[in-house]
């Protein structure tokens, strides 16, 4: 009898050790800081079809020359920023990149909430894209100061920041040397968050307008026509 509570306690320890052990690992688990996504991307990039990355359910395939189902810099870039679901923030000096702009107008077909500031003189130049996005109903501004508004950044869903020395154009995704860094560290994407809802409320053209609107001019004062 003693011998049979002896193998029931046994028993019930084993059960009970495992339990801890699996409780222990849980909790380790639930306990270890996450992992923050953080990647770099170097420029120029090499040349790759696209079309599997905008359209990944088409039966048709691409038969263009490029090299196809190669990952490079610039494809990991346009995966980065077609991954926003609720909102894209861009914030970049120059923007004539025909692929990028095909992105960001991938996205607003999705219904992504989408806001673009650029440099005023660069809005302008030959092959910019920002009256594309204009013409296509985005909302797209461009910075009022008297220097050259020379950020190059993103904000994918207000949580992942894309940023570095890479203007949205195609020389500097093909020729220049250039960098790219996508993080969703918090303490990064937070002051790169505030820094364009500053820049973005700066460069409201209504305010501007409303400050030059002409003020009314006095009304002349009619002679009076009564007679002492």
């Amino acid at each position: 009898m003693s011998g049979m509570w002896t193998v029931k306690v046994v028993g019930l320890g084993v059960v009970a050790l495992s339990l801890s052990v699996e409780l222990l690992g849980w909790l380790l688990h639930r306990l270890r800081p996450k992992r923050t996504r953080t990647e770099v991307l170097f420029f120029p990039s090499e040349m790759a079809c696209l079309e599997h990355i905008f359209a990944p359910s088409s039966p048709q395939s691409c038969c263009c020359p490029l090299p196809h189902g190669v990952e490079t810099s610039f494809t990991r870039l346009v995966r980065c920023i077609l991954s926003a679901s609720s909102s894209l923030d861009v914030c970049v000096f120059a923007f004539s990149n025909m692929d990028l702009c095909k992105a960001v107008l991938t996205l607003q077909c999705r219904g992504v909430t989408i806001r673009v500031l650029c440099d005023k003189d660069y809005a302008a130049i030959l092959g910019s894209q920002i009256g594309v996005l204009r013409r296509a109903g985005i909302c797209a501004r461009c910075d009022v100061g008297s220097v050259y508004m020379h950020h190059k950044f993103a904000v994918v869903d207000n949580r992942l920041l894309i940023t570095g020395s890479l203007n949205w154009t195609m020389t500097a995704v093909q020729s220049n040397k250039e960098n790219v860094i996508v993080t969703e560290d918090p303490n990064l994407v937070g002051p790169f968050l505030k820094e364009f809802q500053r820049l973005w409320l700066h460069s409201d053209p209504a305010q501007y307008f409303h400050l030059s609107d002409p003020k009314p001019a006095d009304k002349p004062t009619t002679p009076s026509t009564d007679k002492p």
